[in-house]
């Protein structure tokens, strides 16, 4: 990965301040990260009650009613004599609803995406996940005893989540900690009684590929000390009930923050700009706030779709966020799709922005010719896509982007088929990166964007030279 000089005199910063800290921490006069107290419960929280042990034995979550994937389900208590046949049916009943509602939430924090490899067993680690300090890799979170966690207790789950601390080391914030914090215990607790009833995965973890000093651990406790905060800012305002319910999807079980907030050297995020968009190697995670999502054309019942069934007008879920709708967003309730969809807008969602009637392109004419003659049949003449083989280009979210990277890595790498909810599917994308030159790739991005993006044609042959470089 390429690295400006700005950026490498940023590392080269880091690296002086982490030696500093992994000194400190050998210090015993070093200043110990605090033990906050437990995160305030969301108002709506899915919390059921009483909760189970945690690490008691659990039936398996499949046996479980559906009704228990509802945000506000409970878990009855047992009224049956205890130890008589009624009460075992009971607690084992409880125990089924519980791990049921675990892999509702597991599925709302989106554990699959990094600890689930496409050819893998389910949790079983391995997914790499790139960033400027080197390559992490999800690990096995199978209740296999030796290279998983089936020897932690539900505390250790919980510190883990809470403070970023396993029971053997300190974690690095690869493991979104930093928004899982949030998370309440009991749902804590449901999400281990739901990996405690997955089948155990016997495979090793594979070590992390961190360059000197990040490959020490000892300075994240002085790291966690500096910027462990117990909530995040919020990047909309409002205080309805919606409001509140998407806040705690959003900023604690979906972490959100952790893609679309930009961070600062030490790789802590950015609390002035939440949700404010992020650079992710070649590609960005978009501003997501209220007004850039309205500048997009996003709406409340744009976003309910997209988030359920992976496409809406503005376009298709694709790269980083696919997993995300396939893995993820696509389970929740409507209640909760609504509720997320509230928080990001707010209460009072800005208005969405219209595209121009007839935007000015007649200095754009070899970028019309090369949309004419790559894209056009699959996308239409006219920009605006054909059912259930190529999305619309007319008002495409990526192509309003301000930002030009995801259009750019778009056309140059392609986009694979992409299977959705039902029987909506995309096909494949070709990729350009061998037909097209770089001055070509920016004619076209250029006429993509002010013709169906309103947007400014300012990509040069030079952007597209250094992400496909990368």
């Amino acid at each position: 990965m390429g690295l400006n000089r700005v950026t490498r005199w940023s590392a080269r910063a880091a690296c002086l301040a982490a030696v500093l800290l992994v000194a400190a921490c050998n210090d015993s006069t070093a200043p110990k990260p605090p033990r906050p107290a437990q995160p305030p419960m969301p108002k709506t929280s899915m919390v059921p009650s009483p909760s189970p042990v945690a690490n008691a034995a659990v039936a398996d979550a499949s046996s479980a009613s559906n009704a228990l994937n509802a945000p506000n389900a409970t878990v009855s208590p047992v009224s049956a004599e205890a130890g008589s046949p009624a009460s075992a049916a009971s607690a084992a009943n409880a125990s089924s609803e519980w791990v049921a509602r675990g892999r509702y939430l597991a599925r709302a924090a989106d554990c699959a995406a990094c600890h689930t490899s496409a050819s893998g067993a389910p949790f079983a680690g391995g997914v790499p996940l790139k960033s400027p300090f080197g390559t992490f890799y999800g690990t096995n979170i199978t209740p296999d005893k030796t290279n998983g966690i089936g020897g932690w207790t539900a505390d250790d789950f919980y510190r883990a989540l809470h403070d970023g601390v396993a029971p053997d080391k300190a974690l690095y914030p690869a493991m979104p900690y930093t928004s899982y914090r949030q998370m309440s215990r009991a749902d804590s607790d449901a999400i281990y009684a739901y990996l405690m009833s997955v089948k155990p995965a016997a495979v090793p973890n594979r070590k992390h590929d961190l360059s000197f000093p990040y490959n020490l651990r000892f300075g994240m406790r002085v790291w966690d000390w500096l910027f462990l905060k117990d909530t995040l800012p919020d990047a909309s305002k409002g205080q309805s009930a919606d409001w509140l319910r998407g806040r705690y999807l959003a900023n604690a079980l979906g972490h959100c923050a952790e893609c679309h907030t930009p961070r600062g050297t030490f790789g802590q995020l950015d609390g002035a700009k939440p949700l404010g968009g992020a650079a992710l190697a070649r590609i960005a995670a978009p501003d997501v706030t209220p007004e850039a999502l309205a500048a997009r054309g996003w709406t409340l019942k744009d976003l309910q779709t997209f988030f359920g069934t992976g496409i809406a007008p503005q376009g298709s879920a694709f790269g980083e966020m696919y997993p995300v709708v396939h893995l993820s967003t696509q389970f929740l309730t409507p209640d909760d799709l609504r509720a997320l969809s509230t928080y990001l807008l707010g209460d009072s969602p800005p208005a969405p922005t219209p595209l121009p009637a007839h935007p000015d392109t007649s200095r754009l004419k070899a970028g019309r010719n090369l949309y004419l003659a790559v894209c056009a049949g699959c996308h239409a003449a006219d920009g605006t896509g054909k059912p259930h083989v190529a999305v619309s280009m007319l008002g495409n979210s990526t192509v309003r982007q301000k930002d030009p990277r995801n259009l750019i890595v778009a056309i140059l790498d392609g986009i694979e088929p992409q299977q959705f909810p039902g029987l909506e599917a995309m096909q494949d994308m070709p990729g350009f990166a061998r037909q097209l030159t770089d001055a070509q790739v920016s004619e076209l991005s250029n006429y993509l964007r002010v013709a169906y993006g309103a947007q400014a044609g300012d990509v040069n042959s030079e952007i597209v030279r250094q992400l496909r470089q990368k």
